[in-house]
């Protein structure tokens, strides 16, 4: 804890801090919670999982008295992300009785109001804030400190304009804190808007790249399924995530891993609130160990523990890519990022597989056995006991990596003319 002493917390913080098993401070904590505590604005580039909650927890909890008045406002980009703060800063000022609230939607805005009146720190995503502000139950005149954290993760899913309307109505005197794992000429222009002489404060990566191994597997889209629960059985009881583009992969996924005797849980924006939260505890406590989700889940979430990272759908940009891999190989741990590829990944994975700080090396497919996938319809669309099946046999059968790869392909009526997908294509080994 001498490290923690040093940036100049109070004895009460430090207490909380060693009962919580906090060692010593990571890169983020320690450049940038004096500069907190000093009342200095701050734009802070930091991934996901660096410890930055610490940061603008720390002045807050050290300077803020309860008076039943909102002073500090949290905007986070998802509900998750906005029970996780909370809860994370209740546990920071155990001792100082500060009243904490998540506000989101999804969940009964009544609820909220009754207990605004009495609240000291709010966390909240910026839809159900603007709801609040327009019903005149929220305001923002005694706030003295603002945080906006995963700002690119709140752009990108088009809260810009939010966020504007939310920011105009805070005191100009406030303290200001903009936490990001990049930072867009979009968040340049809010921070020279909306701070007073910020000082900026990057870290390094919080993944250990020495300690991450990336591999692609090249498979026909029909057995993409069959592959992942091959890889699967060999997790044993490691905590894996598995990412796929849109919410119906998802579902599919998830729900035959189930019927393949893997224990999964979907997470996506279409969930209720409820179950998400539920699923991420099962998953926080091990009662589930693989987690299927879209990018809702690679952004913000605390999640320790996590072994391997599957991307079964490959994101649009590297970005995200990069963002979903940081789940793993966290604090000194090793993690694996694997990547089933398919035809239609092709040309997302080219734009990924082309940025030199990334080295992702292809594996040759081993044997395995064909699972049929089975995938309801959407609604409206046949009977839903009609399903389509991976694979074109009924019964089960082995497949191996390059050999039936060709053979399928010579077989498939010409469906890969032209594809030009040979081991090392995209150049790695």
């Amino acid at each position: 804890m001498e490290k923690f002493k040093q940036l100049g917390l109070s004895q009460e913080i430090l207490n909380t801090l060693e009962n919580a098993g906090f060692k010593e401070p990571s890169e983020i904590q320690e450049k940038t919670i004096p500069l907190a505590l000093a009342g200095k604005d701050i734009i802070g580039g930091s991934a996901t999982g660096s410890g930055k909650t610490l940061v603008f927890a720390c002045p807050i909890i050290e300077n803020l008295i309860p008076n039943r008045n909102v002073q500090a406002l949290i905007l986070t980009p998802t509900r998750e992300l906005a029970e996780q703060v909370a809860d994370s800063i209740r546990k920071f000022a155990r001792n100082k009785k500060l009243k904490v609230l998540a506000i989101y939607g999804g969940t009964n805005i009544e609820s909220q109001i009754r207990k605004i009146p009495y609240t000291d720190v709010i966390v909240a995503t910026p839809g159900r804030t603007l709801d609040h502000l327009r019903r005149r139950t929220l305001n923002f005149n005694q706030v003295k400190f603002l945080v906006l954290d995963e700002v690119d993760r709140m752009f990108d899913m088009g809260f810009y304009k939010d966020v504007e309307m939310i920011l105009k109505q805070c005191p100009e005197k406030r303290q200001t804190m903009l936490f990001s794992a990049t930072i867009s000429p979009d968040i340049d222009h809010l921070a020279r808007k909306y701070t007073k002489d910020a000082i900026k404060v990057s870290v390094n990566s919080y993944i250990d790249h020495s300690k991450l191994k990336q591999i692609y597997y090249d498979v026909e889209s029909h057995m993409k399924f069959s592959l992942l629960v091959h890889l699967l059985d060999k997790e044993k009881n490691n905590l894996v995530m598995i990412f796929c583009g849109t919410r119906r992969n998802v579902d599919i996924v998830a729900n035959n891993l189930k019927k393949s005797g893997i224990n999964s849980k979907a997470i996506h924006g279409g969930l209720s609130q409820n179950k998400r939260l539920r699923t991420l505890d099962e998953f926080h406590n091990n009662e589930v160990n693989v987690l299927v989700c879209t990018d809702v889940a690679a952004r913000g979430l605390d999640i320790k523990g996590v072994k391997s990272i599957y991307n079964y759908d490959l994101p649009r940009d590297t970005k995200d890519y990069i963002h979903r891999i940081g789940r793993t190989a966290r604090a000194g741990n090793e993690g694996k990022a694997i990547n089933i590829l398919s035809n239609r990944d092709y040309e997302n994975f080219g734009k990924i597989i082309n940025d030199k700080c990334l080295t992702i090396i292809q594996e040759e497919l081993p044997v395995f056995e064909t699972i049929h996938l089975e995938i309801e319809p959407n609604r409206g669309f046949g009977n839903r006991n009609n399903y389509r099946r991976e694979g074109n046999n009924r019964g089960r059968s082995f497949r191996q990596g390059s050999r039936n790869n060709n053979s399928n392909r010579r077989n498939n009526g010409g469906h890969n003319q032209g594809r030009n997908f040979s081991r090392g294509r995209f150049g790695r080994r």
